[in-house]
This record gives C-alpha cells, sequence and structure tokens, in this order.
C-alpha cells in the first residue's frame, strides 16, 4: 500500500515541516486542496449533503501547484499531488503549465489531481459558467494530455478553441497522471473513462463500497481513509482495489510529525513500496 499525507488538514505553518518529515519516513505522497477564491456571500457555500457552509471566506488560500514547487525543493522522493485542482475554472494552457512545471522542478514527481468542484460562487466569481463545468472538464483533460504529448497542437472544440501552438517543456513523466475527484455518477465515469485513476472523499471501508461498485473494475483508486483502526485493516482496503491511502494519523498540527513518525514505524510505511522502499 501507498501511504499520502493530506496537507490541507493542517495549518499551513505546519506544512513544510510535514512535507519534509514524509520524504524522510517514506511515505508516498503529499496532496495539497485548491480554490482560487473564495466569495463571501455563503449562499452557494453549502457542501453537497450538510447544513453548513464548506468554506470560509477568510482562509488562507495558495496557488497549489506553485506551493508544491516549492516543497519539490525541500524534498526528494515524496510525490507531490492536488486533492483536487480546479483544472476547467482556468484555461488549459495555465493549468498545463502550472504542473508540467512541477514536474520539471521535482524531477517527475506530479500527480495531477482535478474535479469539477461543488462551490457555485468560485465560477459565479471567475465568470466562469458553472452549469457546463464537467464539460468544461472533460475537454480541458484532452487539451493537457495533448500539451504535455504532441510537438504542436490546435484545438476547436464545445468551450476552447486555438490556433496551432507549441508547448515546451514536456513534462518529466511519460504520462504525467492525472486523478479524479468527486462521487458523482459523471465523475466516476471521467475517472474511469478519462484518467488515470480516482481519488475519494474521506471514508470508511463501508462507505467506499458503493462509489467502488459504481466505478468498476481495474481503476486504481486513492482513499481518503482518515481512521484506520490498525494496519490489519489495510490488507482489507487493498483487496477492495485501493493502492493508495492518504492518512491522518494527528488530531493536532503541532502533534503531526510526531505522529507521522509514529504511524510509519506501525503501519511500516517505509517498507509498503513507496518511493522509501528499499
Amino acid at each position: 500500500m501507498k501511504y499520502g499525507v493530506p496537507l490541507g488538514l493542517l495549518h499551513p505553518d505546519a506544512w513544510k515541516d510535514v512535507a519534509v518529515a514524509a520524504d524522510e519516513l517514506g511515505f508516498e505522497s503529499i496532496w495539497l486542496p485548491e480554490h482560487l477564491v473564495f466569495a463571501t456571500d455563503l449562499s452557494t457555500a453549502v457542501y453537497p449533503g450538510t447544513s453548513d457552509p464548506g468554506i470560509r471566506p477568510t482562509t488562507p488560500l495558495f496557488d497549489a501547484p506553485a506551493y508544491l514547487c516549492w516543497l519539490a525543493g525541500l524534498t526528494s522522493r515524496v510525490r507531490l499531488g492536488t486533492a483536487v485542482y480546479l483544472l476547467a475554472l482556468r484555461h488549459p494552457f495555465v493549468s498545463a503549465r502550472a504542473f508540467a512545471t512541477l514536474d520539471a522542478v521535482s524531477g517527475g514527481r506530479a500527480i495531477c489531481g482535478i474535479g469539477a468542484g461543488w462551490y457555485r460562487g468560485e465560477w459565479d466569481a471567475a465568470g466562469v459558467p458553472f452549469t457546463n463545468r464537467g464539460g468544461r472538464l472533460d475537454e480541458a483533460i484532452e487539451i493537457v494530455r495533448r500539451l504535455w504529448r504532441e510537438p504542436v497542437i490546435t484545438h476547436s472544440g464545445t468551450f476552447y478553441a486555438f490556433p496551432e501552438v507549441a508547448f515546451e517543456p514536456k513534462p518529466v513523466q511519460d504520462r504525467l497522471p492525472i486523478l479524479a475527484g468527486g462521487e458523482s455518477p459523471a465523475a466516476l465515469r471521467r475517472a474511469a473513462r478519462l484518467c488515470d485513476g480516482w481519488i475519494s472523499m474521506p471514508h470508511t471501508l463501508e462507505s467506499i463500497r458503493p462509489q467502488l461498485a459504481r466505478l468498476g473494475a481495474g481503476v486504481p483508486v486513492t482513499a481518503h481513509a482518515y481512521a484506520l483502526a490498525s494496519p490489519d485493516e489495510v490488507a482489507s482496503w487493498a483487496a477492495l482495489g485501493v493502492e493508495r491511502l492518504i492518512v491522518r494519523p494527528w488530531e493536532r498540527s503541532r502533534d503531526a510529525v510526531t505522529r507521522l513518525a509514529a504511524f510509519a514505524a506501525e503501519y511500516g510505511v517505509a517498507n509498503s513500496g513507496g518511493p522509501g522502499s528499499s
């Protein structure tokens, strides 16, 4: 099993130390969330399935690929991912450039976790239609893939059109992985059809089963699993087809490094198949 660390569940002041500790302890990946802007009108900020706003307008926001570029310079092995990046909220040129840069400066360690988004206020503020975000995302994925792979491309689609352009440098990885987030039928289809895997919301072993049944076999799965009972539970996740667990073994940011070290020792992180394996 590969183990990832969710930096977004920490105070930003702890991100550097936790990222370096994760790298040294043998965790396979670190992950940052992403939003472009928060509107102060919270009427569109209730996360589906809840009654409370899912955001706070005063929450500090960072450019996730840019921040990961800085962390790349402080680490040597750990992979650097977004969970998740709103790919269709920008022009594909912007997104493709950001992740190609991250992959270049990290020596091929970037993972592009993407999603269609749920928070309408962000899209309205940016002047990008919210209602067609799924189709816009699918087309953006196609364009980004081609920019990363082909010497020159031209495109004429439903949402984007441009004349022949060149795009250099290419990512270091032959195929920079794109993982689709989201749990709607459309998101699961996107993961299986257009992407290199699916990245879940927080789940338990039981709560993730319906999503996996809809996703279908053979799609690589990254699961947020914050409440592992013991190392014995990991085999059950693997049996479901999960290849990466994003874990949160701390309660407070100030304890994160200590708790990561304890988790790494208990779960055999350095010998689990990640970059720290011997």
